[in-house]
Order: C-alpha cells, then sequence, then structure tokens
C-alpha cells in the first residue's frame, strides 16, 4: 500500500505525575522535626499546536510515539518536584485529529485554524508525607504515588486549504495550469496518472494570493475507490469553488463534465454544489477548433471558458474568475474585486 503524507498514524502519551516524598526535618536545633517530604510535580501534557509554515504532514510521518516528561519526584524539606515538560506536535492548517479506534473526530484545525489545543493532561503530582501529619500521627511515613499519564492512538489526517480545486481526468492539463499560474512546479507528463500526491499553488492576483490545489485526476468510479479512489477528493472538501478542467483534444470531451460531477456527487452532494467554472483545456492544438463552443452548447447554466497554458489564451479571464469565486466566499459585495468597479 502506498503511503502519502497527508495521513499518518501516531501514538500520544502524557507525562506520569511525580511521586510525593517521605522524608523529616533532621535540623541539629530541631530534635524532634516533623515530615518534610515535598509533593511530586505534575507530569507534561500533550499539545497540538498549528503553525502556518507547514503544509504536510511528512515530519511526524516516521516519529510514531510522542510522550511527555513525567513529573519529578518530591524531595525532603518540602520542596516539590519540578513539572514536567510538555510534548508539543506541531501541524499544518487544516488537520483533523480522530480517534485510531472509532474514527471519531476530536479535533478540527480547519475550522479552528489557529492556536494551540491541550489533548491530554498530565498526571497530577503525589502529596509528600508533610500532608499526612495529624494530631495521632506527628510522623506519617506514607506518601501518594504520582498519578499516571495517558496514551492513545490517533490518526491525523491533513485537508489541504485551498480557495480553487481542479477537478479532471488525467491527462486533463491540471498541473499544466497549476505551472502556468504559480511556482509550484508540480510533476508534468503527456502520461496518465502523473500526479500522485496533491500540489498546492499561490496565484498573486491585485495583490490578493488565490491557493490553487491539483489532486490527482479522477478516474469513473473514484468515489467508491478506483483509481487513487476518495483519498484525494477530500482534499477539495473545504475550497471556496471547483474548476473541472475538461480535455477538448479528447474525443469523449462532451460527457466528461458529466462522468467528472457525477463522481463529485456520490463523494459529496455538498462538494458537487459547490460554485465552479468549466474549463476547456488545450486550445493551441488543432483538432481542438470548434469544440470549445460546442462544449458551451452542451452545457447550459454553466461558466464555460477556454485555455491553453501554452500560448496563455484564457489565463486572465480565468484569473479573474478564481478572483471573483474567492471574494463571493470571505466577503459577497456589490464590487468586482477585480477592477472595483460596480457590478
Amino acid at each position: 500500500m502506498i503511503k502519502f503524507a497527508d495521513e499518518t498514524t501516531i501514538t500520544v502519551s502524557s507525562g506520569n505525575g511525580g511521586n510525593g516524598c517521605v522524608a523529616f526535618r533532621r535540623e541539629a536545633h530541631v530534635p524532634l522535626g516533623g515530615p518534610s517530604g515535598g509533593d511530586g510535580g505534575r507530569g507534561g501534557d500533550v499539545v497540538f499546536e498549528v503553525r502556518r509554515n507547514l503544509r504536510t504532514l511528512a515530519h511526524i510521518r516516521y516519529a510514531k510515539h510522542y510522550k511527555a516528561k513525567s513529573g519529578q519526584d518530591g524531595m525532603g524539606s518540602n520542596k516539590h518536584g519540578s513539572d514536567g515538560d510538555d510534548v508539543v506536535i506541531a501541524l499544518p492548517p487544516g488537520s483533523v485529529i480522530m480517534s485510531a479506534e472509532t474514527g471519531e473526530v476530536l479535533k478540527d484545525f480547519g475550522k479552528a485554524p489557529e492556536g494551540r489545543w491541550v489533548y491530554l493532561r498530565g498526571g497530577n503530582g503525589g502529596w509528600g508525607n508533610v500532608h499526612f501529619k495529624s494530631s495521632v500521627n506527628q510522623a506519617p511515613r506514607n506518601a501518594l504515588p504520582g498519578k499516571p499519564g495517558e496514551s492513545v492512538e490517533l490518526r491525523i489526517e491533513l485537508q489541504l486549504m485551498a480557495d480553487i480545486g481542479f477537478v479532471g481526468f488525467p491527462n486533463a492539463g491540471k498541473s499544466s495550469l497549476l505551472d502556468r499560474f504559480t511556482n509550484a512546479r508540480p510533476k508534468i507528463a503527456p502520461y496518465p496518472f502523473t500526479t500522485k500526491i496533491p500540489n498546492l499553488g499561490v496565484l498573486s492576483v491585485a495583490d490578493r494570493d488565490i491557493i490553487l490545489a491539483d489532486i490527482p485526476g479522477i478516474i469513473e468510479g473514484a468515489h467508491e475507490g478506483a483509481g487513487l479512489g476518495i483519498r484525494f477528493l477530500k482534499h477539495i472538501s473545504r475550497t471556496a469553488a471547483l474548476a473541472f478542467l475538461i480535455d477538448l483534444s479528447d474525443d469523449g470531451f462532451l460527457d466528461a463534465f458529466r462522468v467528472l460531477l457525477g463522481e463529485l456527487e456520490g463523494f459529496s452532494a455538498e462538494l458537487a454544489r459547490k460554485p465552479r467554472v468549466v474549463i476547456g483545456t488545450k486550445l493551441d492544438l488543432p483538432e481542438t477548433e470548434g469544440r470549445l463552443a460546442l462544449l458551451a452548447e452542451a452545457l447550459p447554466g454553466e461558466r464555460v471558458v477556454g485555455l491553453s497554458t501554452y500560448s496563455g489564451e484564457g489565463l486572465e479571464p480565468l484569473s479573474r474568475e478564481f478572483l471573483r469565486f474567492v471574494a463571493d466566499a470571505e466577503k459577497p459585495g456589490d464590487r468586482d474585486p477585480w477592477t472595483g468597479a460596480p457590478l
């Protein structure tokens, strides 16, 4: 089974509490010194922290166990043991933390993309014998052990945070478009399934950065696990809009949108209802002449545009389209976000 950097399983453990101490005062001027055993320190917590400089889960794929430090045992002279250090696990925005056993979502950093989350608390430190002194027991010789920490196996998934998600069959031109718009530099070759992992790129338009996501090509039956399956469809579930790329040089171009939309509907009806634009690609090829008009005629009610990543035709209008999608998702208004002119 191929492993991808967007999903991993780890075990996390909070620290044990330190043990309480049994000790007595032994100063020369205090011949009958009482108990002086200090408390144990508290165990460290397991903390997850979102860091925006991270883009994948590659940094935690190989360290499978994260354990906080245990608290120090208490000491004589009423000295409290030091608390154990927390273990802090850095995650990229869009990470989802789930129980490996039940699949229950414990924390979704897509809905709360910043900050820290304390998941497991460390064990409390045990009491030293100073707490057990009473009128009938002036020299207690008992103390409490520290409370043990907890250990849990978790599954971490990364759902890429992008503004526009590219949808298309293998070799439809998604990676070429991402390469032309951004500096992502995805692998590009004229054969299916060149893209094996999702790629992100940043398109700068009118002083606005738009995150584009190119996922591996969809094939018929993807929502049921065919090809690379639903593993990557989830990565476009949080986009503001979708761009359906249709290869106009393919003789099945008129059926492509129907099949692609059907796969999305089979995976998530909400995903299939997202705002979208249909892009006819490879306008520079002689065999595509006239096919863009046929595609638009076959899809009444859909926004259909054409482009050539080779010649650059259609790239600027498409940039404006992407900007409108993002502006509408963030703050719908009554002005064109590209020109600032009233709509």
